[in-house]
């Protein structure tokens, strides 16, 4: 299974629990079987566009993040994303052909020894400079297949490795301490982390607090929000916000920079609607 494929089918699983809903009761709500589903949660097969859309739904979540590893996914697997093979070294021949071997025109005399001799030459100059010109486009070919961008902006050949051979391409890159007031996504911990809780507010939007073990660190994320509101997340005294200032933050998750944490650690996360001073608090501890 291809990178592309598992960062999709594992989003996928993270939706289908928040859902709450067994692969049954996933299938009665959606177009698709339990079997399918079944399939597509453990990537043994690629989910339709509309399954995608349909799990995104019932999660509550915005569609437009999994339905961009779902394009990337889709091209790798139906072959758009990998270079078509260079034409074969025969395809120039027909037109080759004639040219090297013109209609010729009765010689008025046969020619001396050592005319044919010169003229044998150079043919097989000029096959010996068509071969080598063949190899080298052929060797061109084949570099410009394996460097082109691939749909993620990486290399074909780098996209092509096996995941496991450059294991520090997504190990975290801050830890603990490190890791206050940063980026989870920019630094890497939002790979597999821990939902602590998760609230649907009274104005629909919808936040999740997180902990990534391997970062030592929590953070909180909201989606489904309008411009003005403010998620803060609070912990052993240090505060964190992030705030919806467009229309695209909108539409989009919005993280607050992450805070250390330990396991036992107890986080305080509230949801401040725009033009509202009530807010909503949850309280989780990090596991």
């Amino acid at each position: 299974m291809t990178p592309e494929r598992t960062r999709l089918a594992a989003s996928l699983r993270e939706l289908r629990a928040r859902t709450g809903l067994s692969l049954a009761a996933l299938a009665t709500k959606t177009a698709f079987s339990k079997s399918s589903w079944e399939r597509y949660l453990n990537g043994k097969s690629l989910p339709p566009r509309q399954a995608v859309q349909e799990l995104c739904r019932l999660a509550g979540e915005p569609d437009g993040r999994c339905l961009a590893l779902w394009e990337i996914a889709e091209s790798e697997w139906s072959g758009r994303g990998k270079e078509k093979p260079a034409p074969a070294a025969t395809g120039a021949s027909p037109a080759a052909s004639p040219a090297a071997s013109p209609p010729a025109s009765p010689p008025a005399t046969a020619p001396a020894p050592a005319a044919r001799l010169a003229g044998h030459r150079s043919v097989v100059t000029v096959a010996v400079l068509a071969s080598v010109c063949a190899v080298a486009v052929g060797a061109v070919a084949v570099a410009a297949a394996l460097l082109r961008p691939g749909a993620d902006g990486t290399s074909r050949a780098s996209a092509e490795a096996p995941p496991h051979q450059d294991p520090a391409s997504s190990a975290p890159r801050c830890r603990a301490a490190t890791c206050e007031g940063r980026n989870p996504m920019a630094m890497r911990c939002a790979a597999s982390p821990v939902t602590l809780a998760t609230r649907h507010t009274a104005g629909d939007a919808w936040l999740e607090v997180r902990y990534s073990k391997e970062c030592g660190a929590s953070w909180a994320r909201m989606w489904g929000t309008r411009v003005g509101d403010r998620l803060e997340v609070t912990a052993t005294g240090r505060v964190h916000g992030a705030d919806i200032r467009t229309a695209a933050d909108a539409d989009a998750f919005v993280y607050t920079p992450m805070t250390a944490t330990t396991p036992g650690t107890t986080i305080h996360t509230c949801f401040r609607p725009a033009g509202d001073t009530k807010r909503e608090c949850v309280t989780s501890v990090a596991r």
